[in-house]
């Protein structure tokens, strides 16, 4: 097989935008050129990997496979250029990790706090995504790492569990739930809400739940952090939920009252993740190591 990144970068260009013309103007190739290329990748393979019509082409089954394949290349390519270019300017290396509302805000921090001094020559860049979001980055070969809920994982992922992550409803205590331990998401979602901004993946994971029981949430307020969301709800403004261990924490300093969703998605176990732990970069590797004896511990 002869061909190199520069087909590979065409042919992803080609199929994300389902044109030979847009995905050579994408690439910077000449029309007769990109053809050339996609024609030999081809020959090259000895398969069809696209559908040819006139309104531009379509994966073949063989294409899809290279497509996935090839993301998985030129990110490990634009990965090691990366580590490369760190190096050079003395940085060193740098880790990409994606993770959810809850482990960004609670169960991350201070880990990577300790992971960071012991290692002075890796950086970690964390970006927050939605389960799903981080699952789909991962299995495609876009990110290397992640901390995500587990239901939210193909098999085809690896993982390890990190800690356990219940959702809770809070409450002022002075309020008609003051009294209640534990409570079906049904009887609350009439009720005026304290939450995250919109676009957080802890928030947009609740609506999607709110929404499969045809409610949608009215919040009177939405903030960036759990204990500004406990302080409101703790002077009755409205209800939230919160990850317990940001609830427990606030109820002791707080007038306000935990109570236990029963709904079965309201219990996420928090995990993390990789294609492949074994083919991750060093400094990857290294993170999850110490991630893995943290749990140990």
């Amino acid at each position: 097989m002869r061909f190199d990144l520069i087909d590979l970068q065409l042919f992803i260009a080609v199929a994300d935008a389902r044109s030979i013309t847009q995905g050579a103007t994408r690439a910077n190739l000449a029309l007769a050129s990109a053809s050339e290329r996609i024609k030999g990748l081809e020959e090259a393979l000895g398969v069809a990997l696209l559908k040819r019509g006139r309104r531009g082409v379509e994966l073949t089954a063989a294409g899809e496979s290279l497509l996935d394949h090839a993301r998985v290349v030129i990110h490990n390519v634009e990965a090691l250029q990366g580590d490369l270019a760190a190096y050079a300017s003395g940085i060193r290396a740098s880790v990409l990790l994606l993770a959810n509302t809850s482990g960004l805000s609670e169960h991350l921090p201070r880990a990577l706090a300790t992971f960071l001094r012991e290692h002075p020559d890796i950086n970690v860049d964390v970006e927050e995504r939605e389960s799903t979001d981080i699952a789909t980055a991962i299995a495609s070969g876009a990110a290397d790492l992640g901390f995500a809920a587990e239901h939210a994982l193909p098999d085809s992922i690896e993982r390890f569990l990190f800690s356990e992550d219940r959702l809770m409803l809070v409450a002022a205590r002075r309020s008609e739930l003051g009294n209640r331990r534990q409570i079906d998401f049904q009887e609350v979602v009439d009720r005026d809400f304290v939450g995250l901004t919109a676009t957080t993946a802890l928030q947009l994971h609740v609506s999607k739940h709110a929404a499969k029981l045809g409610a949608r949430l009215r919040f009177r307020a939405r903030l960036r952090d759990f204990d500004a969301i406990c302080q409101m709800v703790a002077a009755d403004v409205g209800v939230a939920v919160v990850p317990e261990t940001a609830a427990r924490r606030c109820a002791a300093a707080m007038p306000i009252v935990t109570i236990r969703i029963r709904d079965a998605w309201a219990n996420r176990r928090l995990t993390i993740c990789a294609r492949s732990f074994r083919a991750l970069p060093r400094p990857a590797k290294q993170l999850v190591e110490y991630l893995r004896a943290e749990v140990q511990h």
